[in-house]
């Protein structure tokens, strides 16, 4: 293992991997989301996506952890359950997409994926029908999809409450909950498929003092009269680092 550890402290572009981690947890922090939108378009030009995935997991388990208990407390219970429902039901088809697609596909995908995230958001685009029972349980499944396929499962799940009539506190615990709970079913799975340990594990781990530093930080930060602030904030790094995936992604393909 300790030679592992070696591997990893050497890889090439560890540095931005963890800057990556840090203001990944900082954006989750104060503004509930953005943990994978930040980290990887970064992650995805340093190491093979199946292990940026790996390595979200395993420092995403620890980083929110302290938030968890008041997000449980201040969440809409009923809704979470029915989001992870979703999740359950269709996470193992994004994940055997995850396994077959290609690294430059890959890097491609989560680039275009986060600024369209960052497009709609900005364009003010809302859902403005009901949210149901069923709407909500769809919603959990694409998330399902497109977290397994992409590592990516936020987006669904922000762009609905985003039509909620919910208090910004209640919709951040939310989307905090549910990606712990994408987090610990990516986790069982990668355990289960084998794919965890090795470099992923290390990687995960050095990533986690940074990732946990910016989850502090974030949550220390965070005031529901200052939301909107933070949202710009997030969208503002989101979209940073998607460009420069987008960029890195375009200029591999190119070469």
């Amino acid at each position: 293992m300790a030679d592992t550890f070696l591997q990893a402290l050497a890889l090439p572009g560890l540095g931005g991997l963890l800057a990556a981690a840090f203001a990944a947890g900082l954006v989750r922090g104060f503004a509930g989301f953005g943990t994978a939108l930040i980290f990887l378009p970064i992650a995805a030009q340093v190491i093979d996506p199946v292990v940026a995935v790996a390595v979200l997991i395993v420092m995403d388990i620890v980083g929110p952890a302290p938030a968890i208990p008041g997000a449980w407390r201040d969440g809409h219970r009923r809704d979470l359950m029915r989001l992870v429902g979703g999740l359950i039901l269709a996470l193992p088809i994004g994940v055997a997409v995850l396994l077959a697609v290609d690294p430059s596909v890959f890097k491609l995908a989560v680039s275009v994926i986060s600024l369209a995230m960052v497009g709609l958001l900005v364009s003010g685009f809302r859902y403005h029908g009901a949210l149901t029972p069923r709407l909500i349980w769809t919603t959990g499944g694409l998330s399902g999809l497109l977290g397994g396929a992409a590592g990516i499962p936020g987006p669904p799940v922000i762009l609905l409450y985003m039509a909620s009539s919910h208090p910004a506190r209640v919709i951040r615990a939310n989307n905090t909950a549910f990606l712990f709970a994408f987090d610990i079913l990516m986790l069982i799975g990668f355990l289960a498929l084998g794919r965890l340990w090795g470099l992923p594990l290390a990687l995960g781990v050095l990533a986690t003092l940074p990732n946990l530093a910016g989850n502090l930080m974030g949550n220390w930060l965070f005031r529901p009269s200052l939301t909107g602030f933070y949202r710009r904030v997030a969208y503002l790094i989101i979209a940073a680092s998607a460009l420069t995936g987008l960029y890195s992604a375009l200029q591999n393909g190119g070469g």
